[in-house]
């Protein structure tokens, strides 16, 4: 049974469509990661939920039952935005136990319940405290408790690690995702960043332009992109264009070589096709190195080219691979193996099932 069902769900400003007939299911106690570019809808999704936007079309049943109809504070969803809106003027108890004071909480139960949300996000003894004295990590775990001391079935996270410096961001990263376990809540997180939506989320959804365009676990969708815009968005895939043979191969001029997928394509031949291939699935070797790196340069899924540009990212680098057909190809491996200096000539090679034919 679906906890949050999203059905038919459209919304416009204007003439701009931010959402367009949206289907979407989240699972009792799932943490679910919506990823996209900016205006590509996900905000409004979130505010659609939470009552701040109402759907032009289509339901938001929680539990079966239709959301819009309720106001926010009716609806048993809680939001932590991406500011963290905290009261300036109120310590961290008083922010935390804004939302049982609005909803008539008793005394002494708040206080027990205000304890609690702050023991789990590690706050006790700074209960005294405002906002301004707070480190940026605090400030969004007292966010967090002030969305999770109202035991909603269902937490909106609206980009919760954006504000936060990249040594802060994993560390913190894996917290939510305990907190997550720990309440048993189901989370819905917007990010751009899909690093990480693919390290936190049980599943993740891809909108483009106001649409689904796939849904599934992190590894299902990054090494199964069902379209072009997934395949770039999520980890920049190399995209080679062909023509399909009778063989069910695929020719490809642009890298100089015959592409196989694991399973010949069953297409028309003549018919035009692209697959997606991830940089880390191409092996590389300097040409001149041996007679094994000149073999793996020819015949199908492998060709050669020339070193002409070199990212260090620290644990990875990416080369940037002129093919002799042409193109470009982004070829990753990790640092400490080494990587072959510009001007180089190498031969790349990759397994058939390296190869993802898209839909687009």
């Amino acid at each position: 049974m679906s906890l949050l069902r999203a059905e038919g769900v459209a919304k416009r400003y204007g003439a701009t469509v931010a959402l367009e007939g949206l289907d979407l299911a989240i699972a009792p106690g799932e943490f679910f990661a919506l990823l996209g570019g900016s205006g590509s809808g996900k905000t409004t999704l979130l505010r659609l939920v939470a009552g701040f936007e109402t759907p032009d079309a289509g339901r938001l049943l929680l539990e079966g039952r239709d959301l819009v109809p309720l106001p926010p504070y009716r609806r048993p969803v809680a939001m932590m935005f991406q500011n963290y809106a905290l009261f300036p003027h109120l310590d961290v108890f008083d922010n935390v136990a804004y939302g049982l004071r609005r909803a008539g909480v008793p005394s002494a139960e708040l206080r027990r319940r205000v304890a609690e949300a702050l023991a789990l996000v590690r706050l006790a003894g700074l209960e005294r405290r405002r906002p301004h004295r707070l480190s940026g990590g605090q400030r969004q775990r007292v966010a967090l408790a002030r969305s999770l001391v109202v035991r909603p079935r269902l937490l909106l996270l609206d980009e919760p690690l954006a504000a936060l410096d990249a040594g802060l961001r994993e560390a913190t990263g894996f917290e939510l995702r305990a907190l997550q376990r720990a309440t048993g809540a189901a989370f819905v997180m917007v990010t751009h960043d899909q690093a990480e939506a693919m390290a936190l989320a049980d599943r993740i959804g891809v909108l483009e332009r106001g649409r689904l365009v796939q849904v599934g676990p992190p590894r299902e969708v990054y090494e199964r992109p069902a379209t072009r815009f997934v395949a770039t968005f999520l980890g920049g895939a190399n995209l080679l264009a062909g023509t399909v043979r009778a063989d069910g191969g695929v020719d490809c001029a642009e890298a100089g070589c015959v592409l196989r997928p694991a399973a010949p394509l069953a297409r028309p031949a003549g018919s035009a096709v692209t697959l997606a291939l991830r940089p880390e699935r191409v092996r590389m070797r300097p040409e001149a190195a041996d007679r094994a790196a000149a073999a793996e340069g020819e015949g199908p899924n492998a060709t050669r080219g020339t070193v002409v540009e070199i990212a260090y990212r620290g644990e990875l680098s990416t080369c940037l691979v002129r093919l002799d057909g042409g193109t470009a190809l982004r070829v990753s491996r990790p640092s400490a193996e080494g990587v072959p200096a510009r001007g180089t000539r190498v031969a790349l090679a990759w397994p058939g099932e390296a190869l993802t034919v898209l839909a687009d």
